[in-house]
């Protein structure tokens, strides 16, 4: 089977499947198939709306079902949800449209998202265009890597089972680094927690230390009387 045939009978259905899961690659490299001609540009629009909307909408549902405590009671997600929740926090809807750019968060997101009680009918409407717009956006990319690739090599068609190898090549370098880096930050120790001992401890240093400022403010003021007790006589 030639890898024309095997992109044209398999390429939708691995598509479908890699941007249910976090498929940045694949969408690239069917973008990229798409500027071959083995695939239509549109139905790769489709499929990858598809496969990611439902894994989101699926992820979501689960979250707001489980609760929060589901989220942080796995190590791999509450790091995650660490990192994603200051945002989510000051940016709601922005999150929730772009959430898919950053790699790695896709998943736990969403569940994030429905942990927190956010509006299934909003999460809805803005995962819609969310989902629309990276599939578009990605995809596009994809396709355009394509014909800059022809606008450089002449006969393009001798290298296409390298050249796909290639981006399927570093989209695995990228995941295995990523998978490299979330076992380091899981095996570091997590910081100890603030007692009360030492919170009191920060707040009588920064009182005192206000107290200073406003002695020396005194000070410089003309005419300002020390606050020693002993005065010169």
């Amino acid at each position: 089977m030639s890898l024309q045939s095997l992109i044209e009978n398999y390429g939708y259905l691995a598509l479908l499947i890699g941007t249910f899961m976090e498929g940045e690659t694949i969408l690239v490299l069917a973008g990229l198939a798409a500027s071959r001609g083995y695939l239509d540009l549109k139905w790769v629009f489709v499929v990858a709306f598809i496969g990611t909307f439902t894994s989101d909408q699926l992820f979501f549902h689960l979250g707001h079902k489980k609760g929060r405590p589901f989220v942080l009671s796995r190590p791999k997600w509450k790091r995650r949800a660490e990192r994603i929740q200051p945002l989510l926090d000051k940016y709601q809807t922005s999150v929730v449209l772009g959430f898919r750019y950053f790699y790695g968060l896709r998943n736990v997101v969403p569940l994030l998202i429905g942990a927190t009680g956010f509006s299934p009918g909003r999460f809805f409407v803005l995962n819609f265009l969310g989902a629309w717009l990276w599939a578009v956006t990605v995809g596009y990319a994809g396709y355009l890597f394509g014909h800059a690739i022809e606008a450089v090599i002449d006969d393009v068609r001798k290298y296409e089972i390298w050249i796909l190898t290639a981006v399927a090549f570093i989209g695995l370098l990228i995941w295995m680094y990523h998978i490299f880096r979330t076992r380091k930050e899981l095996a570091a120790p997590p910081e100890p927690p603030t007692t009360s001992v030492e919170l009191s401890s920060r707040g009588s240093e920064a009182l005192k230390g206000l107290d200073t400022a406003a002695q020396g403010t005194a000070l410089r003021k003309p005419g300002a009387v020390p606050s020693s007790p002993e005065r010169a006589t």
